[in-house]
């Protein structure tokens, strides 16, 4: 068997979870594999050392058992309790776990009675009227299970993209071994790093589609099998997380992966102007996308653009994109928090980090008092964070800046004096409280924000949280307006639960010349990877490097943010 990679393991560590349910295992077993898929992610790249070294144990989540199990998938790419699992039951029937009100008996009842074996039969079944007459069941139960199918169908099936992008690199993975396939791309949504994903898209180089197919779905089994054509299937994972893997021919890679990557409506007018040129874009042959985008007369536009948004009239009035911010253009990470407030690293260990990854500057900011939540500082803190900071600036390379994360009042002010705040080289001001204010008090809230004397960065914007926490409801133009008037710079914030501003608004602060800085929102030191969500999100919004503040040196950021 191969080695699996923490994508993977992950993804397996949820199948069993599924099938320990329907074994009739202690639920709390079932969700400790759960708990432990997401530990197994959280460990990134140093989950091979703590295999190789016995040392799995030490991750929180993780006890002997379960080290075990995660050892064998990483040496093996299955466990034995794994296969003796799929031997007993269906994948399908793991989704059948997703219905409300579908309990486990019934579930096996189903399988049993009925030789139900996934979301398909179990509708087929009771839509022919045949799970009234199992015992037990009754043409009212038949009937809840019709209506439970329906309102699993239309709930709302997007995940994060953190958690999109875990998922659709073990997939590519599995492709990526499949006999006769030469190249797999991840498109999608994921590849313009939307923030939530409805499909996992893959699109796999092949000479031979059918045979290539075959062997993913025996290499990967879904949850659900919904459509295999010629050269592409569609399916769901056994959480209902929908799949499309593509394989196609050598010639015709590049343009499938155009097709497959953008927007709908992005690559419907690609469609039209194919057509205009007397064309079928689906079957341009070429080397690479840019010889796919110049059939059309366009420059190659980055994967972030492709949503239809003005990107192909902008290109054709004359715009390439070319300086589009990247992750190599950032200098400082901004906004980082510490072990003095709700950080989970010292100062100096950030700095460090920091430094090993190419920053030349780095802004502390900790929360203020008003986050008692998160072990806000008091002036006496912030005055022995300072202390700490001059002494760590001795021993680092990195410049540290002296900033916080303040929180602003209901009323728009900010929560220390402005006798601290005006000795601080950074200020972030966020909203952490109030999020309900009506879109009036919001507005007005925000507005005397913008127009503070000492107010520079605007922090995690709308504190929405994906799939979590509508955005504040404010009159955006109104401040953003405001934001324009002032010295005010606007936070993308990186933090992958977060990744705020949206674009659209972005774009929007952008036709103003509000400048930005792109931050990692970081808690820890692995939050510092954060980076490319922010740059991900930044090039949604077609932001360019001269309009980033941290992409600055040092003395230029210092500048243009200090109080």
């Amino acid at each position: 068997m191969t080695k699996l990679g923490g994508p993977e393991i992950a993804e397996r560590l949820r199948e069993l979870a599924g099938y320990l349910r329907l074994a009739g295992e202690s639920p709390w077993k079932a969700k400790a594999y759960e708990g432990a898929a997401s530990a197994v992610e959280a460990l990134g790249s140093s989950l091979d050392e703590l295999v190789a070294t016995g040392r799995l144990t030490e991750t929180p989540g993780i006890g002997e058992k379960l080290a075990a199990a995660i050892t064998e998938l990483h040496q093996t790419g299955t466990t034995r309790r794994l296969e003796g699992l799929r031997a007993d039951f269906p994948p399908g029937l793991i989704e059948l776990t997703n219905i409300p009100g579908l309990r486990l008996p019934r579930i096996l009842a189903l399988h049993e009675g009925l030789g139900v074996r996934d979301l398909e039969d179990l509708r087929a079944a009771a839509q022919a009227g045949k799970v009234r007459n199992l015992r037990g069941f009754g043409e009212r139960i038949e009937q809840k299970i019709l209506d439970g199918i329906a309102r699993y169908q239309a709930r709302p099936t997007r995940v994060r993209l953190v958690d999109a992008q875990e998922r659709v690199q073990a997939l590519a993975e599995t492709a990526g071994r499949v006999p006769g396939v030469s190249g797999v791309l991840i498109a999608g949504g994921v590849r313009r790093w939307k923030e939530t994903v409805g499909t996992l898209r893959l699109v796999a180089r092949a000479e031979q589609s059918g045979p290539a197919l075959d062997a993913f779905l025996h290499a990967q089994p879904l949850g659900r099998l919904e459509q295999v054509g010629a050269d592409c299937l569609r399916g769901r994972l056994s959480d209902g997380v929908a799949v499309e893997v593509c394989l196609v021919p050598p010639p015709l890679f590049a343009a499938a992966v155009v097709r497959q990557t953008g927007a709908r409506a992005h690559v419907q007018h690609l469609d039209a102007l194919a057509r205009e040129r007397g064309f079928e874009l689906a079957r341009v042959e070429g080397p690479e996308e840019a010889a796919i985008y110049r059939r059309l007369g366009l420059p190659e536009l980055a994967p972030e653009l492709r949503e239809d948004a003005g990107e192909i009239e902008a290109a054709q009035a004359g715009d390439a994109f070319g300086d589009l911010v990247t992750a190599a253009d950032i200098q400082g990470m901004v906004h980082c928090h510490t072990t003095h407030s709700d950080g989970r690293a010292s100062i100096e260990e950030m700095a460090r980090a920091a430094e090993a990854m190419g920053m030349s500057y780095l802004t502390i900011t900790d929360h203020s008092p008003l986050a008692f939540y998160a072990g806000g500082l008091s002036a006496e803190g912030l005055a022995q964070q300072w202390d700490e900071i001059a002494a760590v600036q001795e021993r680092v390379g990195i410049r540290i800046l002296r900033g916080t994360e303040s929180d602003l009042l209901a009323d728009g002010a900010l929560d220390y004096p402005d006798a601290i705040l005006e000795k601080l080289d950074v200020i972030i001001g966020s909203v952490h409280n109030r999020f309900h204010l009506d879109e009036e008090e919001m507005t007005r809230r925000l507005v005397r924000a913008m127009r503070l004397p000492v107010f520079k960065i605007w922090g995690h914007p709308l504190g929405r949280l994906i799939l979590r926490r509508e955005p504040l409801a404010c009159r955006m133009d109104e401040v953003l307006d405001a934001a324009a008037s002032s010295r005010v710079a606007i936070e993308i914030n990186g933090d992958p639960y977060r990744l705020d501003l949206p674009p659209e608004h972005i774009r929007e602060a952008r036709r103003r010349g509000i400048p930005f800085v792109i931050s990692t929102d970081a808690h820890s030191v692995s939050d510092l990877q954060n980076l490319p969500f922010g740059v991900g999100i930044a090039r949604r919004g077609w932001v360019r490097r001269h309009e980033v503040l941290n992409a600055r040196p040092v003395a230029e950021f210092a500048a243009a943010v200090r109080p």
